[in-house]
């Protein structure tokens, strides 16, 4: 089962602009990685192990590199941070058309693929169609960590918290309840953009543990995970 985002480009015109025309292979065209190359990686790593030891909490991954011109600054800074010359990575439709593939790629060394079931990593643009989570790897139970980590862009989380990032061009939905390891008691968030598809994919890679696939859900410039631990339903209880 796939779902799809929202397309923020129906809301947000400074998503789209006629007059910008580009190259993504043009390598004089590719903006520059990390302001501070050392640094910059660290904060944006040390951020992405924060997400995932407090799932359900948004972090800030900040204004710490140049970024490319399609895709969302948290995820591609998330992925700048995490990809090396072994990985793997599988990208959506819009950004393998935009110039995101050819930056990491450049900056990176990572290799890309068109088959998501051989990508260490997924990459999944706001308005692009969400690919069922059993299609990325899921790793083994003697090596669990031969599974993908995908990166889905959504337009709005609510975490209950000040850092909370709402769009007002959708409603808030019934949320969803999430417990289990790294969470006190439980965690309530919000994410509109995700149909209620998402849920029972999650519960059906959370029931493969050790195995299943962990999920950063990325706004503009926080990020939030969902590592394969937790457990998520629907509504305010657990």
């Amino acid at each position: 089962m796939s779902t799809t985002l929202h397309d923020p480009r129906l809301q947000d015109p400074t998503l789209q602009d006629p007059k910008v025309t580009h190259d993504p292979h043009d390598l004089h065209a590719l903006r520059a990685g990390f302001t501070h190359e050392a640094y910059g990686s660290q904060a944006v790593f040390r951020a992405a192990l924060d997400a995932l030891s407090r799932p359900g909490r948004l972090v800030s991954i900040g204004d710490v590199s140049e970024l490319p011109r399609a895709g969302y600054g948290a995820a591609a800074a998330l992925l700048l941070a995490l990809l090396d010359a072994d990985c793997t990575l599988w990208l959506s439709a819009s950004l393998r058309r935009g110039d995101a593939g050819a930056w990491l790629r450049f900056h990176t060394g990572c290799q890309l693929v068109e088959d998501i079931g051989a990508a260490q990593f997924a990459w999944v643009a706001r308005g692009d169609m969400l690919p069922a989570l059993d299609s990325l790897r899921c790793g083994s139970d003697e090596f669990p960590d031969h599974s993908a980590t995908c990166i889905i862009e959504v337009g709005s989380v609510n975490d209950g918290g000040a850092s909370s990032v709402t769009d007002s061009s959708h409603a808030d939905s019934s949320g969803w309840t999430l417990t289990g390891p790294g969470i006190a008691h439980a965690q309530h968030i919000s994410v509109p953009d995700l149909d209620c598809g998402f849920v029972p994919q999650w519960q059906h890679n959370h029931s493969l543990f050790p195995r299943g696939v962990d999920v950063y859900l990325a706004t503009r410039q926080h990020v939030l995970g969902l590592p394969r631990t937790t457990r998520i339903t629907i509504g305010t209880e657990a």
